[in-house]
């Protein structure tokens, strides 16, 4: 299953759109007549929105590209920017917090690697059958700019892991594609995070067993971070393109990448 919860993005920023006109237009138990109410966001008007943002585009293979001149490369080239200032600060600090090895920590789906083609061609609709394959087809692009955040970190002695809402059985197709995306780094069991919910590791005892799993994005990924730091590391910025990505602490700082198309809780 992809990240859990995830809610199409569409429909979701239709609805964060027109909520707050539409709630203060509806009745309640204090307010007996409705005020005036909004008519949320049109569809259509949005995709536009988002194709504009994306710089959207097909290739001759008829798959949807983003523009690495668009808004949206723009909007990660200034976080990308900061970053990497924060990175080489926290990496040239003597005795790092008692002697721990500075760390990052990358979401995997649309903040390593892009999906914006799986949501055009679905036309912002999930499903699991479609999306495992699209994941396990390993031919997702990098997100722009990701490789060379890596790699500058790697070159700074700081240490990269994955952590992602991908399941086990994923693993293979995201590891694959992460490599071929340009990812020259460790992408081992003990450098890449996936939910395994038959065999859940023991730091997630408080919400999944063995025949149970009851984490929330939120406690998958912070009892996640909170097990890295125990091996000897210091997080000193955690990159996600949802809040639920880097809610819980465990990292120094955190880095929201931009992404229009889904909401993950």
């Amino acid at each position: 299953m992809r990240k859990s919860l995830r809610v199409a993005g569409i429909a979701t920023a239709c609805a964060v759109a027109g909520a707050a006109l539409y709630g203060t237009g509806a009745a309640t138990a204090d307010n007996a007549t409705a005020r005036h109410t909004a008519e949320p966001q049109n569809i259509g008007v949005l995709v536009g929105q988002i194709d504009d943002y994306y710089g959207a585009y097909q290739d001759a293979d008829g798959v949807w590209r983003s523009s690495p001149d668009s808004p949206y490369a723009k909007d990660l080239a200034r976080i990308q920017a900061k970053a990497k200032k924060d990175i080489r600060r926290a990496a040239a600090r003597t005795g790092h917090h008692h002697g721990k090895k500075p760390a990052i920590v990358l979401d995997v789906d649309d903040t390593s690697l892009l999906s914006f083609d799986y949501e055009k061609t679905t036309n912002y609709t999930y499903n699991n059958t479609t999306w495992d394959a699209y994941v396990k087809a390993a031919k997702r692009p990098a997100v722009f700019g990701m490789p060379g955040l890596v790699t500058y970190a790697k070159s700074k002695g700081v240490e990269v892991f994955f952590l992602t809402g991908l399941s086990e059985s994923q693993r293979e197709g995201a590891v694959t594609n992460l490599a071929k995306a340009g990812y020259d780094t460790q992408l081992d069991t003990t450098h890449v995070f996936t939910k395994n919910k038959t065999a859940p590791p023991a730091y997630l005892s408080n919400c999944a067993t063995p025949a149970k799993w009851e984490c929330t994005t939120v406690q998958f990924k912070e009892g996640t971070r909170k097990h890295i730091e125990s091996t000897g590391y210091d997080i000193v910025g955690s990159f996600g393109d949802q809040v639920s990505d880097l809610a819980g602490g465990y990292a120094d700082k955190t880095y929201k990448l931009p992404n229009p198309t889904y909401f993950v809780e």
